[in-house]
């Protein structure tokens, strides 16, 4: 017997979400023989992109029940059942989460038809509730609402029972009730870890990093950690017996911080990368000529005037933005008089010199890790040099006073190529030139 369910939260901090919507139909394997459907008050305030995706608001749950006038209920359609849910170990987590605030341990063996979809649909585009019930060519109404989540699970978990037809898959990938279920001490480390940006480092018993990253939201990482499944995931739940943590502020800096450390202290469930970290290089040059050329070359070095991409596609993909941004005729095989050619090598160069690295005296400004405080990356004569931290009212654009602040790091090609590269995705970061004080 199994019992299909979808559960929309509110949101939030780690274990602190609650239930605002549930469905469930038990299944017997080919037909439904019961259903539970109900909006639930959480009786705390939705996250304003939860209402946006869901549509539902506070007002609409004031008079909803609360999960304790519904847990009976949820109890007895559920009892002697396989909770089935995709993603079922968000959904389980929830609702043993809920069940655990009313003094109530409660356990049910899991099946994720993210899991079974994955075994039995290989070859599937996406594994997404909406891209693969849509490829599937299964109807859906209410996506992101509880019963129409749950009603397609069932239709798709239906589909997923006829492909397994001998039920192997099924047993291999279903779950022990306490299995995707954080322990104390995993229950311990992530309720202490904070949401923000940072490098996390997972020690085992004697006190080695076995495993490093980066991320916007260190709990949120260290929990997909636990709750994973996969060889990776297995071996840092059986493992790791404590997490540290260095808050960045910037996501920049974390990704420095992840490339260098990970170099230096080689956990051994990193991958450690020998390789550079882009393939091929734009490089800017005249050969003789009046006109600037750019060739894309494979080479595992860097000539002064090129900018590195990872991947040919990457790098014609930056040359055909530039030259509808800045409007270059020249590649589109037009010819040029001299006037137009001196024109068009002005404009590679304010490119070359917007999104290259070479010879620069700069600091690069982000947010900080509280509130009244930037972080900046130092760059001096075109290498790394450092990170730090530094008050608003700071002078900050004299090269002196960073770099007494600074926190120094090591400088090569993969550090400029994950500098170069991020510039060219994200705009939001304060560039300052540098001048030396007098």
């Amino acid at each position: 017997m199994y019992a299909i369910l979808d559960i929309e939260s509110t949101g939030g901090q780690y274990n602190e979400e609650g239930i605002m919507e549930i469905a469930i139909y038990r299944f017997d394997g080919h037909e439904i023989v019961d259903r539970f459907m109900s909006l639930v008050n959480p009786e705390r305030e939705i996250q304003p992109f939860v209402s946006k995706l869901t549509g539902i608001n506070n007002k609409m749950l004031r008079t909803a029940p609360k999960f304790h006038e519904l847990a009976k209920r949820i109890v007895e359609i559920t009892e002697g059942a396989v909770i089935v849910a995709h993603n079922a170990q968000f959904d389980y987590r929830i609702l043993r989460t809920e069940f655990r605030r009313l003094g109530y341990d409660y356990q049910r063996k899991t099946l994720c038809t993210v899991d079974l979809s994955k075994k039995l649909l290989p070859d599937a585009e996406s594994h997404s509730l909406g891209k693969l019930v849509r490829s599937l060519g299964i109807p859906m109404s209410d996506r992101h609402r509880a019963n129409g989540d749950a009603l397609a699970t069932v239709k798709l978990f239906k589909l997923l029972l006829a492909k397994d037809s001998d039920k192997t898959i099924i047993q291999e990938v279903m779950r022990d009730a306490e299995h995707g279920e954080l322990s104390e001490n995993q229950l311990q480390i992530v309720s202490n870890l904070p949401s923000k940006t940072g490098v996390y480092y997972m020690h085992d018993k004697d006190g080695h990093i076995i495993f490093l990253g980066k991320t916007k939201d260190i709990q949120k990482r260290v929990n997909q950690h636990f709750t994973n499944v996969g060889q990776l995931a297995r071996r840092l739940q059986k493992e790791t017996k404590k997490v540290s943590f260095e808050l960045t502020g910037s996501e920049l800096i974390a990704i420095l911080k992840e490339y260098q450390e990970v170099k230096r202290t080689r956990p051994r469930h990193n991958h450690v990368t020998k390789k550079k970290l882009y393939s091929h290089v734009i490089n800017f040059s005249s050969n003789g000529t009046a006109e600037i050329e750019l060739e894309i070359v494979k080479r595992s070095y860097r000539i002064p005037k090129s900018i590195g991409f990872n991947g040919i596609s990457s790098a014609k993909s930056f040359i055909k933005k530039m030259s509808l941004e800045h409007e270059l005729e020249a590649l589109k095989e037009i010819s040029l008089n001299g006037e137009d050619i001196q024109n068009e090598n002005q404009k590679w160069e304010v490119i070359f010199e917007k999104y290259s690295l070479f010879s620069k005296n700069i600091a690069l400004f982000d947010k900080g890790r509280e509130v009244g405080e930037s972080s900046f990356i130092l760059i001096k004569d075109g290498h790394l040099k450092g990170y730090g931290y530094a008050e608003l009212n700071h002078q900050m654009n004299n090269i002196h006073i960073l770099e007494s602040l600074l926190t120094p790091m090591r400088s090569d090609e993969n550090t400029t190529f994950i500098i170069e590269s991020y510039l060219r995705k994200k705009h939001r970061l304060k560039i300052l030139e540098l001048t030396p004080a007098l």
